[in-house]
């Protein structure tokens, strides 16, 4: 297929990454590049790049990776809770400045030959091009023009966060809470420069009107940063900080917005990015889908006949992708949300939960990779000494061995006797809907007095895992026993909700 001319609006890492592979793809055409702002002036700070994100712009293009990897911080994570603290070595995790990232993908598309025209805001409707690319960000303009052939839903999340930065960098990338008076507020910092690092914090909705947040966003002008929010968080944080200060970059407090859309593509145009998709920034970045999107794109281009065609194998491709991360970052998002309800645990088995909190990783995977780790949270889960626990080979197996007390009950191991279905005092409930959605929480607050609940529901991997999650708000609003029905062939993730206290008790059907 011959495309002359291929124009991208918008020059985040995502538009400057398409233009520079469709122009080597087609080094005839003319491509250029429309960023409405200035090349020095971007919003932001750091941005993560995981070692898979690493490993697929490597495939697509080894030249750019490595200027950006050349400009990067490396980092590994950790999990505070109060005065303890557990680490995880990771020699692939990689953080950028947003601007740095946005200087490097600048110069490599100028390589290959795109033109990059700042200061100018342009329309798809208003370009003469064979191919428009919509990089354009989660605030579209080509997305709501054309809303009637993309279809956007938008959805928004229940917590509250804000990006800000400092001027220092942490030792590792960390996780941690800090209780005040109005509630509790968690961080997501890490470092993506030897003096730089971006601090996102998050709260409940209660906790922010309580410190005064509402009124302070809403006085805010746009384009501005909430001086009053940094102060105190700058105050609530001391102790992560080391006694340096937060820096805001048009910095509010924000609901999280997930955009889904029935259609990527309409005739010549298609949306790329934050414009077609977003998915929570606790699972990545809008970057590293944004990146992936363009590889999806240049290679379906390539493999086609014609644009049509092109477009319509891109969105094939890639929605499965997407759609798969947007359902693990749903989960992740709503752990994170009641994130303070967990601070009871050990922070051993705290980072357990964590890690296989959306059911991407599996406890026996994350057994293997960080046994230094697992082994005190499992050992803390099942009240034993730490050299108890198993290889990681077996440690699904033992988990569901471990005995449990609880009130009346006792049981030899973790796996549900049948007879305890029909027993007086277990109530069985259907999950249908959502676990963080008004309906479950309806559902929840009309359980009648139990014992023990026990979860039923479609046998399907999503449903499971809703079922498990809505396990964990019934087993903590409740107090009562919880049991959930599970696949056989879902076992080591039932091993994880059980270990990660999800669940109390599991029955495998099938």
């Amino acid at each position: 297929m011959k495309l002359d001319t291929i124009a991208v609006l918008g020059g985040g890492p995502g538009g400057l990454y398409a233009a520079r592979l469709l122009k080597r793809s087609h080094p005839e055409a003319e491509v250029t590049v429309y960023e409405q702002g200035v090349p020095d002036k971007t919003f932001g700070f750091g941005v993560g790049l995981a070692s898979r994100t690493q490993r697929n712009l490597r495939l697509a293009d080894e030249e750019s990776l490595d200027g950006i990897v050349a400009a990067a911080h490396g980092h590994e994570m950790s999990m505070r809770v109060g005065d303890n603290e557990v680490r995880l070595a990771h020699g692939e995790l990689l953080a950028i400045g947003r601007a740095t990232l946005l200087s490097v993908l600048q110069k490599y598309a100028e390589d290959a030959g795109v033109e990059l025209r700042f200061g100018e805001r342009r329309s798809a409707s208003g370009i003469d091009a064979d191919l428009v690319v919509a990089a354009d960000g989660i605030s579209s303009a080509t997305r709501t023009d054309l809303a009637e052939e993309f279809g956007p839903e938008i959805t928004e999340g229940e917590g509250l966060y804000l990006w800000c930065g400092t001027d220092f960098a942490l030792p590792r990338a960390i996780f941690t809470p800090v209780a005040t008076e109005h509630g509790t507020f968690v961080a997501h910092a890490y470092p993506y420069a030897p003096d730089r690092s971006t601090f996102l914090i998050e709260t409940d909705e209660k906790t922010w009107r309580r410190a005064g947040f509402d009124v302070s966003t809403r006085e805010t002008p746009n384009g501005e940063s909430d001086q009053l929010s940094l102060s105190y968080l700058q105050e609530a944080f001391s102790e992560t900080l080391q006694g340096n200060r937060l820096i805001g970059n048009r910095t509010k407090w924000l609901r999280f917005r997930t955009i889904r859309c029935r259609s990527w593509h309409t005739r010549n145009t298609v949306l790329l990015g934050d414009a077609a998709h977003t998915a929570h920034y606790s699972i990545g970045s809008g970057t590293k889908l944004a990146m992936e999107d363009a590889i999806a794109l240049d290679r379906a281009v390539l493999a086609s006949g014609d644009l049509g065609e092109a477009l319509a194998k891109y969105e094939a491709e890639r929605r499965p992708a997407v759609e798969h991360l947007q359902a693990i970052a749903e989960r992740s998002m709503a752990w994170w949300d009641s994130f303070p309800d967990r601070l009871a645990m050990p922070v051993e088995q705290l980072m357990i939960a964590y890690m296989t909190r959306a059911g991407k990783v599996t406890v026996d995977r994350f057994a293997e990779s960080a046994p230094q780790v697992a082994r005190p949270g499992l050992a803390a889960f099942a009240g034993v000494a730490i050299d108890e626990v198993p290889s990681p080979a077996s440690v699904a197996e033992w988990i569901l061995d471990q005995p449990l007390a609880c009130g009346a009950h006792r049981f030899p191991r973790r796996i549900a006797p049948e007879t305890l279905r029909n027993a007086g005092g277990t109530v069985p409930v259907e999950i249908s809907a959502r676990p963080w959605t008004p309906e479950t929480a309806d559902l929840i607050a009309v359980l009648p007095h139990a014992t023990a609940y026990w979860l039923t529901g479609p046998d399907d991997r999503e449903a499971t895992l809703d079922r498990l999650d809505a396990g964990e708000r019934i087993r903590r609003a409740t107090g009562a026993l919880v049991v959930a029905d599970v696949p056989a062939g879902l076992r080591t993730v039932a091993a994880g909700a059980v270990a990660s206290e999800r669940v109390d008790l599991v029955a495998f059907t099938g």
